[in-house]
Formats: C-alpha cells, structure tokens, sequence
C-alpha cells in the first residue's frame, strides 16, 4: 500500500492529532459511496481497529484504511493547501477516472460508487 502524505499536510495532521489521545489514534482514510462522481473521500481521526482494517505508518502518521477501500486509494498523494480563504487537505488519487469539481468525489475505472445529485 502506497499513501503520500506531503510535508504541508503531516504538519497540519500532527498539530491536530495533539488534541488527540496520541497513544491510541490513527488517521482514517478511505471512501464511502455518494458524491456527484460516485465515491467520495473519508479523512478523521479512529481510536477503533478492526481485522477489516490496514494498518501502517506514513510520513510519522499512524494510518487506517478499509482494506476493502486499499485498491482504491493505493498511491493517493494526501496534501495541505493554505489560501487567503483558510486552508484545506487535498487529494490527488492517480486511480481516479472521473472527478467533480471540488475535488471530493471521484470514480474508478472498477467501481463507479453512487453518485448523487451536487
């Protein structure tokens, strides 16, 4: 499992995790379905590990993805945008076909999700 957390975006996660009980969370990072492309991205904080679950660390961040969402987000590159509006995470996802505008909602050539109206 490939997953690319850049500098910008480790430092923004790290500084949110201090809010967090550093001993037991992970960052959670997978897909669920909806969105005007079909799926769409998950991004939090998970203190709950399942046998359903990837574990392993990127960028110094401890990482739980779906093993079922794995073939999905393998090789996505997870980064931290500043802009005179604030800031926020950006996902570039090379298993992407189909994107919305936002950025938030995409598809794959093997799963299409189910896309709702934006």
């Amino acid at each position: 499992m490939s997953l690319n957390i850049t500098e910008s975006a480790s430092y923004q996660i790290k500084e949110m995790m201090k809010d967090e009980d550093q001993e037991t969370v992970h960052l959670r990072f997978g897909v669920k379905g909806g969105g005007c492309s079909g799926l769409s991205y998950a991004l939090g904080f998970e203190y709950e590990v399942s046998e359903k679950d990837e574990t392993f660390t990127a960028s110094g961040i401890p990482v739980v993805i779906r093993k079922d969402d794995l073939p999905l987000v393998n090789g996505t590159t997870i980064d931290f945008k500043q802009n005179m509006m604030g800031g926020g995470f950006t996902i570039d996802n090379p298993n992407a076909i189909v994107s919305c505008g936002c950025g938030s909602s995409f598809k794959t050539a093997t799963n299409a999700g189910a896309p709702e109206n934006c």
